[in-house]
Protein backbone atom coordinates (compact mmCIF):
# COMPACT_ATOMS: atom_id res chain seq x y z
CA UNK A 1 0.00 0.00 0.00
CA UNK A 2 2.96 2.70 0.55
CA UNK A 3 4.26 1.94 -2.73
CA UNK A 4 7.43 -0.55 -1.97
CA UNK A 5 7.18 -2.75 -5.19
CA UNK A 6 7.72 -6.66 -4.10
CA UNK A 7 9.44 -8.73 -6.65
CA UNK A 8 10.33 -12.50 -6.75
CA UNK A 9 13.87 -13.64 -8.45
CA UNK A 10 12.86 -16.92 -8.92
CA UNK A 11 16.48 -18.00 -10.00
CA UNK A 12 17.93 -16.46 -7.44
CA UNK A 13 15.52 -17.62 -4.60
CA UNK A 14 14.98 -14.64 -3.16
CA UNK A 15 12.36 -11.98 -3.08
CA UNK A 16 13.99 -8.40 -2.67
CA UNK A 17 11.78 -4.74 -2.73
CA UNK A 18 11.92 -1.77 -4.43
CA UNK A 19 11.64 1.73 -2.80
CA UNK A 20 8.47 3.73 -3.69
CA UNK A 21 10.32 7.13 -5.25
CA UNK A 22 13.82 5.45 -5.22
CA UNK A 23 13.45 2.50 -6.98
CA UNK A 24 16.93 1.72 -7.99
CA UNK A 25 17.34 1.04 -3.74
CA UNK A 26 16.87 -2.51 -3.94
CA UNK A 27 16.77 -4.65 -0.61
CA UNK A 28 16.95 -7.82 0.11
CA UNK A 29 13.91 -8.89 2.04
CA UNK A 30 14.16 -12.87 2.04
CA UNK A 31 16.65 -15.49 0.81
CA UNK A 32 16.48 -19.10 0.32
CA UNK A 33 13.31 -19.86 -1.00
CA UNK A 34 13.27 -22.22 -3.56
CA UNK A 35 11.66 -21.00 -6.72
CA UNK A 36 9.60 -18.51 -5.48
CA UNK A 37 7.07 -17.18 -7.65
CA UNK A 38 3.64 -15.91 -6.23
CA UNK A 39 3.24 -12.91 -3.99
CA UNK A 40 0.17 -11.95 -2.30
CA UNK A 41 -0.18 -9.64 0.85
CA UNK A 42 -3.21 -10.56 2.95
CA UNK A 43 -5.80 -8.02 2.68
CA UNK A 44 -6.79 -7.70 6.42
CA UNK A 45 -3.33 -8.64 7.86
CA UNK A 46 -0.81 -7.55 5.51
CA UNK A 47 1.39 -10.21 6.06
CA UNK A 48 2.99 -11.16 2.93
CA UNK A 49 2.73 -15.16 1.46
CA UNK A 50 4.89 -16.32 -1.11
CA UNK A 51 4.61 -19.52 -2.95
CA UNK A 52 8.16 -21.70 -4.10
CA UNK A 53 7.68 -24.53 -6.02
CA UNK A 54 7.17 -26.80 -2.87
CA UNK A 55 5.55 -24.65 -0.04
CA UNK A 56 3.93 -21.47 0.78
CA UNK A 57 5.22 -19.55 3.20
CA UNK A 58 3.96 -16.57 5.20
CA UNK A 59 6.20 -13.97 6.39
CA UNK A 60 5.17 -11.15 9.21
CA UNK A 61 5.19 -7.55 7.46
CA UNK A 62 3.98 -4.10 8.25
CA UNK A 63 4.10 -1.11 5.49
CA UNK A 64 7.72 0.34 4.93
CA UNK A 65 9.39 -3.58 5.80
CA UNK A 66 12.25 -3.91 3.46
CA UNK A 67 13.52 -6.85 5.35
CA UNK A 68 11.81 -9.89 6.78
CA UNK A 69 11.16 -9.36 10.48
CA UNK A 70 11.58 -12.68 11.02
CA UNK A 71 11.69 -16.54 9.76
CA UNK A 72 8.67 -17.35 7.93
CA UNK A 73 6.06 -19.84 8.48
CA UNK A 74 4.97 -22.98 6.49
CA UNK A 75 1.62 -22.45 5.80
CA UNK A 76 1.53 -25.45 2.87
CA UNK A 77 4.43 -27.99 2.86
CA UNK A 78 3.67 -30.45 -0.14
CA UNK A 79 2.91 -28.62 -2.90
CA UNK A 80 3.76 -30.58 -6.40
CA UNK A 81 6.85 -30.78 -7.34
CA UNK A 82 8.56 -30.67 -10.93
CA UNK A 83 7.23 -29.88 -14.06
CA UNK A 84 6.00 -26.43 -14.37
CA UNK A 85 7.12 -25.04 -11.69
CA UNK A 86 5.82 -21.58 -10.86
CA UNK A 87 3.03 -21.23 -8.09
CA UNK A 88 0.93 -18.11 -8.21
CA UNK A 89 -1.32 -16.98 -5.13
CA UNK A 90 -4.62 -14.40 -5.09
CA UNK A 91 -6.78 -14.09 -1.66
CA UNK A 92 -9.90 -13.71 -2.04
CA UNK A 93 -11.23 -9.68 -1.15
CA UNK A 94 -12.32 -11.04 2.44
CA UNK A 95 -9.12 -12.72 2.90
CA UNK A 96 -10.79 -16.28 3.90
CA UNK A 97 -9.52 -18.38 0.71
CA UNK A 98 -6.31 -18.72 -0.82
CA UNK A 99 -6.40 -20.02 -4.49
CA UNK A 100 -2.91 -21.23 -5.56
CA UNK A 101 -2.46 -22.20 -8.95
CA UNK A 102 -0.47 -25.16 -10.05
CA UNK A 103 0.26 -26.06 -13.35
CA UNK A 104 0.47 -29.94 -14.81
CA UNK A 105 4.22 -31.74 -14.91
CA UNK A 106 3.62 -32.70 -18.72
CA UNK A 107 3.21 -31.23 -21.61
CA UNK A 108 0.06 -33.33 -22.37
CA UNK A 109 -0.29 -36.36 -19.53
CA UNK A 110 1.86 -38.61 -22.03
CA UNK A 111 1.24 -41.71 -20.43
CA UNK A 112 -1.06 -41.61 -17.61
CA UNK A 113 -2.04 -44.68 -18.16
CA UNK A 114 -6.09 -45.67 -17.25
CA UNK A 115 -7.84 -44.35 -14.99
CA UNK A 116 -8.62 -45.46 -11.52
CA UNK A 117 -11.46 -47.86 -11.12
CA UNK A 118 -13.02 -45.31 -8.93
CA UNK A 119 -12.96 -42.37 -10.81
CA UNK A 120 -15.64 -40.66 -8.76
CA UNK A 121 -14.04 -40.95 -5.89
CA UNK A 122 -11.09 -38.93 -7.82
CA UNK A 123 -12.90 -36.34 -8.93
CA UNK A 124 -14.80 -35.73 -5.37
CA UNK A 125 -11.72 -35.27 -3.79
CA UNK A 126 -9.69 -33.36 -6.87
CA UNK A 127 -12.07 -32.21 -8.51
CA UNK A 128 -13.83 -32.55 -12.34
CA UNK A 129 -11.33 -33.63 -14.84
CA UNK A 130 -8.79 -34.22 -12.33
CA UNK A 131 -6.19 -36.48 -14.15
CA UNK A 132 -4.14 -39.29 -11.53
CA UNK A 133 -0.32 -40.55 -11.22
CA UNK A 134 1.95 -38.18 -11.42
CA UNK A 135 -0.57 -35.76 -12.68
CA UNK A 136 -2.48 -35.84 -9.36
CA UNK A 137 -3.84 -32.74 -8.43
CA UNK A 138 -2.07 -30.56 -10.88
CA UNK A 139 -3.34 -28.40 -13.90
CA UNK A 140 -5.29 -27.10 -11.15
CA UNK A 141 -6.52 -24.05 -8.83
CA UNK A 142 -6.82 -25.12 -5.36
CA UNK A 143 -8.10 -23.56 -2.47
CA UNK A 144 -6.83 -23.05 1.46
CA UNK A 145 -7.91 -20.92 3.94
CA UNK A 146 -5.39 -18.63 4.96
CA UNK A 147 -4.03 -20.68 7.79
CA UNK A 148 -3.33 -23.32 5.04
CA UNK A 149 -5.99 -25.83 5.58
CA UNK A 150 -9.27 -27.03 4.06
CA UNK A 151 -7.61 -27.74 1.03
CA UNK A 152 -10.59 -28.68 -2.25
CA UNK A 153 -10.26 -28.19 -5.68
CA UNK A 154 -11.50 -25.12 -7.25
CA UNK A 155 -10.99 -25.56 -10.71
CA UNK A 156 -8.97 -28.49 -12.90
CA UNK A 157 -7.54 -28.83 -16.75
CA UNK A 158 -5.80 -25.85 -16.79
CA UNK A 159 -2.51 -26.84 -18.32
CA UNK A 160 -0.51 -24.21 -16.54
CA UNK A 161 -2.12 -20.98 -15.02
CA UNK A 162 0.77 -19.13 -14.26
CA UNK A 163 -0.69 -16.12 -13.26
CA UNK A 164 -3.79 -15.11 -11.47
CA UNK A 165 -6.29 -11.94 -10.58
CA UNK A 166 -9.70 -10.85 -9.21
CA UNK A 167 -11.93 -9.40 -11.56
CA UNK A 168 -12.73 -5.26 -9.70
CA UNK A 169 -16.30 -5.81 -10.00
CA UNK A 170 -17.46 -9.49 -9.71
CA UNK A 171 -14.59 -10.32 -7.64
CA UNK A 172 -14.35 -13.47 -10.47
CA UNK A 173 -11.09 -14.99 -10.32
CA UNK A 174 -9.14 -14.91 -13.77
CA UNK A 175 -6.05 -17.36 -14.63
CA UNK A 176 -4.13 -16.51 -17.88
CA UNK A 177 -3.09 -20.11 -19.29
CA UNK A 178 -0.11 -21.54 -21.17
CA UNK A 179 -1.90 -24.59 -23.58
CA UNK A 180 -0.17 -27.44 -24.64
CA UNK A 181 2.63 -27.74 -27.32
CA UNK A 182 3.50 -30.25 -30.37
CA UNK A 183 0.40 -29.61 -31.94
CA UNK A 184 1.65 -26.63 -35.03
CA UNK A 185 2.16 -23.37 -34.90
CA UNK A 186 -1.40 -22.55 -34.86
CA UNK A 187 -2.69 -24.42 -32.40
CA UNK A 188 -4.43 -24.58 -29.73
CA UNK A 189 -4.58 -21.16 -28.61
CA UNK A 190 -3.46 -19.99 -25.13
CA UNK A 191 -6.08 -18.10 -23.59
CA UNK A 192 -7.08 -15.70 -20.41
CA UNK A 193 -10.48 -17.13 -18.79
CA UNK A 194 -12.57 -16.99 -15.82
CA UNK A 195 -12.28 -19.89 -13.60
CA UNK A 196 -15.65 -21.06 -12.97
CA UNK A 197 -15.71 -23.00 -9.64
CA UNK A 198 -15.46 -26.79 -9.92
CA UNK A 199 -15.19 -25.42 -14.05
CA UNK A 200 -13.38 -28.29 -16.26
CA UNK A 201 -11.41 -26.70 -19.19
CA UNK A 202 -10.25 -29.83 -21.00
CA UNK A 203 -6.88 -30.60 -20.20
CA UNK A 204 -5.32 -33.31 -21.35
CA UNK A 205 -7.50 -34.56 -23.03
CA UNK A 206 -9.17 -31.38 -25.01
CA UNK A 207 -8.43 -27.91 -26.18
CA UNK A 208 -10.90 -24.84 -26.41
CA UNK A 209 -13.98 -26.99 -25.99
CA UNK A 210 -14.27 -30.86 -26.99
CA UNK A 211 -11.36 -30.77 -29.33
CA UNK A 212 -9.72 -34.07 -28.71
CA UNK A 213 -6.08 -34.38 -28.36
CA UNK A 214 -5.58 -38.16 -28.75
CA UNK A 215 -2.01 -37.93 -27.20
CA UNK A 216 -3.20 -38.57 -23.32
CA UNK A 217 -5.64 -41.96 -24.19
CA UNK A 218 -8.85 -41.98 -23.80
CA UNK A 219 -10.69 -39.67 -21.41
CA UNK A 220 -12.94 -40.54 -18.79
CA UNK A 221 -16.43 -41.03 -19.90
CA UNK A 222 -18.70 -37.83 -19.79
CA UNK A 223 -16.16 -35.14 -19.68
CA UNK A 224 -16.61 -34.10 -23.11
CA UNK A 225 -19.86 -31.75 -22.42
CA UNK A 226 -18.61 -30.79 -19.44
CA UNK A 227 -15.76 -28.14 -20.77
CA UNK A 228 -15.84 -24.62 -19.99
CA UNK A 229 -14.78 -22.55 -23.22
CA UNK A 230 -12.19 -19.95 -22.12
CA UNK A 231 -13.25 -16.27 -22.51
CA UNK A 232 -10.69 -14.64 -24.17
CA UNK A 233 -8.25 -16.66 -26.79
CA UNK A 234 -4.87 -15.83 -27.43
CA UNK A 235 -2.72 -16.38 -30.77
CA UNK A 236 -0.91 -20.17 -29.73
CA UNK A 237 2.82 -20.18 -28.13
CA UNK A 238 1.92 -16.68 -27.37
CA UNK A 239 2.96 -17.76 -23.73
CA UNK A 240 0.87 -15.42 -21.09
CA UNK A 241 2.02 -14.88 -17.75
CA UNK A 242 1.08 -12.22 -15.64
CA UNK A 243 -2.48 -10.94 -15.23
CA UNK A 244 -3.95 -7.76 -13.55
CA UNK A 245 -6.70 -5.58 -13.44
CA UNK A 246 -6.75 -1.81 -13.76
CA UNK A 247 -8.24 -0.24 -10.80
CA UNK A 248 -6.27 2.82 -11.37
CA UNK A 249 -7.48 6.05 -12.21
CA UNK A 250 -3.80 7.45 -13.70
CA UNK A 251 -5.10 5.90 -16.90
CA UNK A 252 -7.81 7.66 -19.08
CA UNK A 253 -11.73 6.26 -17.81
CA UNK A 254 -11.83 3.66 -20.54
CA UNK A 255 -8.97 1.40 -19.26
CA UNK A 256 -10.57 0.78 -15.82
CA UNK A 257 -12.16 -2.57 -14.85
CA UNK A 258 -10.08 -4.05 -17.99
CA UNK A 259 -6.73 -6.24 -17.60
CA UNK A 260 -3.43 -6.27 -19.24
CA UNK A 261 -1.46 -9.63 -19.79
CA UNK A 262 2.18 -10.09 -20.40
CA UNK A 263 3.19 -12.36 -22.99
CA UNK A 264 6.26 -13.78 -22.88
CA UNK A 265 6.29 -15.34 -26.14
CA UNK A 266 7.11 -18.22 -28.36
CA UNK A 267 10.04 -20.78 -28.60
CA UNK A 268 8.72 -23.37 -30.66
CA UNK A 269 7.05 -21.25 -33.20
CA UNK A 270 8.45 -20.54 -36.98
CA UNK A 271 7.60 -16.96 -36.52
CA UNK A 272 7.52 -15.34 -33.18
CA UNK A 273 4.35 -13.99 -31.47
CA UNK A 274 4.21 -12.65 -27.98
CA UNK A 275 6.72 -10.55 -26.21
CA UNK A 276 4.45 -7.72 -25.30
CA UNK A 277 1.49 -6.49 -22.51
CA UNK A 278 -2.14 -6.94 -24.51
CA UNK A 279 -5.32 -5.14 -22.94
CA UNK A 280 -7.98 -7.19 -22.33
CA UNK A 281 -11.00 -5.21 -23.50
CA UNK A 282 -14.19 -5.70 -20.87
CA UNK A 283 -17.89 -4.39 -21.18
CA UNK A 284 -19.64 -3.48 -18.11
CA UNK A 285 -17.64 -6.09 -16.11
CA UNK A 286 -17.51 -8.87 -18.57
CA UNK A 287 -14.63 -9.76 -21.40
CA UNK A 288 -16.01 -9.32 -24.71
CA UNK A 289 -13.35 -11.75 -26.29
CA UNK A 290 -11.14 -9.24 -28.02
CA UNK A 291 -7.41 -8.03 -26.91
CA UNK A 292 -5.21 -5.62 -27.94
CA UNK A 293 -1.76 -4.67 -28.05
CA UNK A 294 -0.66 -2.34 -25.40
CA UNK A 295 2.89 -2.24 -25.25
CA UNK A 296 5.36 -4.11 -27.98
CA UNK A 297 8.80 -3.44 -29.55
CA UNK A 298 10.84 -6.06 -27.93
CA UNK A 299 10.67 -8.02 -31.36
CA UNK A 300 14.30 -7.25 -33.34
CA UNK A 301 13.84 -9.96 -36.01
CA UNK A 302 12.29 -13.61 -36.25
CA UNK A 303 15.68 -14.52 -34.59
CA UNK A 304 16.23 -11.93 -32.25
CA UNK A 305 14.61 -10.65 -29.18
CA UNK A 306 15.27 -8.00 -26.25
CA UNK A 307 12.69 -8.53 -23.84
CA UNK A 308 10.34 -10.53 -22.70
CA UNK A 309 7.37 -9.65 -20.17
CA UNK A 310 6.50 -11.60 -17.08
CA UNK A 311 4.58 -10.11 -14.63
CA UNK A 312 2.22 -7.19 -14.16
CA UNK A 313 1.06 -4.58 -11.42
CA UNK A 314 -0.70 -1.56 -10.67
CA UNK A 315 1.06 0.60 -8.18
CA UNK A 316 -0.92 2.91 -5.83
CA UNK A 317 -0.25 5.95 -8.66
CA UNK A 318 -1.44 4.70 -10.83
CA UNK A 319 1.09 3.74 -13.03
CA UNK A 320 1.57 -0.12 -14.64
CA UNK A 321 4.60 -2.13 -13.99
CA UNK A 322 5.64 -5.30 -15.45
CA UNK A 323 9.07 -6.88 -15.21
CA UNK A 324 11.12 -8.25 -18.46
CA UNK A 325 13.49 -11.36 -17.50
CA UNK A 326 14.92 -10.98 -21.16
CA UNK A 327 16.58 -7.50 -20.31
CA UNK A 328 16.56 -8.25 -16.17
CA UNK A 329 14.40 -4.62 -16.02
CA UNK A 330 11.12 -3.85 -14.57
CA UNK A 331 9.13 -1.14 -16.60
CA UNK A 332 7.11 1.61 -14.92
CA UNK A 333 4.22 3.10 -17.88
CA UNK A 334 2.24 6.10 -17.01
CA UNK A 335 -0.38 8.13 -18.92
CA UNK A 336 1.06 11.95 -19.92
CA UNK A 337 -2.17 13.18 -21.25
CA UNK A 338 -3.40 13.45 -24.81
Amino acid sequence: ANGDLFVAESRADRIVVLRAGNPEQKTVFARGLDGVFGLAFHPKTAALYAAGTEKILRFAYAPGDVTARAAPETVVADLPSGGHSTRDLVFSRDGETLFVSIGSASNVGEALGPPPKDIAALARTHGLGATWGYELGRAAVVAYDAEGRNRRPFANGLRNCVGMALAPASDDLWCAVNERDMLGDDLPPDYATRVAPGGFYGWPWFYIGAHADPRPGPPPAGLADKIVVPDVLIQPHSAPLGIVFYEGTQFPPAYRGDAFVALHGSWNRARRTGYKIVRLRMSAGKPTGVYEDFVTGFVASDTAVWGRPVSVAVGPDGALYFSDDGAGVIWRVRYAGE
